[in-house]
C-alpha cells in the first residue's frame, strides 16, 4: 500500500525520507544478515562489520565488508554480486526480528502521517538500504501506507547516494506531473551522508539528531534545518513549506 496518489496539478513538493535511525531502528539484524551472507558467500566467518549509522549504502557497506576481511580485489568483483544477492535473502529471514527487536522512533510515525495527510506533498523513500530490505522494514512498521515507495531512491539503483535524488525526483516527475528539483524537494534524515545526499545530489536537507550524529555536527556539515527528533510534527511542517517557498506552496 502507498501514500494516497495526488493528481500531476496538485503536486509541490518532494519529501524524501530516509528509513535507519530516523524512522525506525532495527538493532542488529542487518549487521546479523551481512554477517549470515558473508560466511555463505566467502565460506568463513567475517571479524570485522560494517560500521553503525553511517548512512552508507549497502552495495558500499558490502564492498567494505569484504575488502576489511581481507577478501583480495580480484575476488571482491566476483563476490559482491553474489553478496547483493544473499543479503536481502538473509534480511528477510529475519523479518520477524526487525518486528520482535526493532522499533518506531519518537514522533516518526506521527511525523510520517502529517506529512503524507499534505496533498500537496509528495513523501517516498530515499535510502541506503538496498529495495528489498526497504520495503521490509517499511511494511513491518506499517510506514508503507504513508510513502509512495514505488517513486523512491534505493541503493540497488545507484551505490553513489547523491545519484539517488534524480531518480526519485524523475520517478516522482513521471508518475505526478511536473518537475522536481532543489527547489522543491527536501531529505529528512539524520546522517551526514544524507545532508551530503542532498548538498551534491540537488535537494534541501532537515537533518534529525536522531542517530550517531550530533545536532552540531549536522550544522556544520550544511544541513538547512536540525531538528533533534521527529516529536514535533507540525514544525517539520513548516520547515519542510519554509524550504519549498519557491515551489508556490504558500
Amino acid at each position: 500500500m502507498t501514500a494516497p496518489v495526488t493528481t500531476g496539478g496538485d503536486a509541490r513538493a518532494l519529501v524524501l525520507w530516509d528509513i535507519d535511525r530516523t524512522l525506525v531502528y532495527v538493532g542488529e539484524v542487518d549487521r546479523t544478515a551481512y554477517r549470515e551472507a558473508f560466511a555463505e558467500v566467502v565460506g568463513r566467518p567475517a571479524e570485522r562489520l560494517p560500521a553503525k549509522g553511517t548512512g552508507v549504502t549497502m552495495p558500499l557497506a558490502i564492498r567494505g565488508l569484504l575488502e576489511d576481511n581481507g577478501v583480495g580485489a580480484h575476488e571482491v568483483e566476483a563476490l559482491l554480486p553474489r553478496m547483493l544477492e544473499a543479503v536481502p535473502l538473509r534480511f528477510a529471514a529475519h523479518t520477524e526480528d526487525v518486528r520482535n527487536l526493532g522499533s518506531v522512533l519518537p514522533g516518526a510515525m506521527q511525523a510520517l502521517k502529517a506529512v503524507a495527510a499534505e496533498p500537496d506533498l509528495v513523501t517516498t523513500v530515499l535510502t541506503g538500504n538496498l529495495e528489498a530490505n526497504a520495503l521490509i522494514k517499511l511494511r513491518v512498521f506499517g510506514m508503507d501506507r504513508y510513502v509512495d515507495a514505488a517513486v523512491g531512491g534505493f541503493s540497488s539503483d545507484d551505490a553513489h547516494r547523491p545519484a539517488l535524488v534524480a531518480v526519485a525526483q524523475g520517478r516522482a516527475g513521471e508518475r505526478y506531473g511536473g518537475v522536481f528539483d532543489v527547489g522543491n524537494t527536501v531529505i529528512v534524515g539524520d546522517s551526514l551522508e544524507d545532508v551530503r545526499t542532498g548538498l551534491e545530489g540537488g535537494a534541501r536537507v532537515i537533518a534529525v539528531a536522531s542517530g550517531t550524529t550530533p545536532a552540531d555536527r549536522l550544522v556544520e556539515a550544511g544541513a538547512d534545518v536540525v531538528l533533534p527528533d521527529l516529536t514535533d510534527a507540525a514544525r517539520l511542517l513548516q520547515e519542510i513549506r519554509e524550504l519549498t517557498t519557491g515551489a508556490g506552496l504558500r
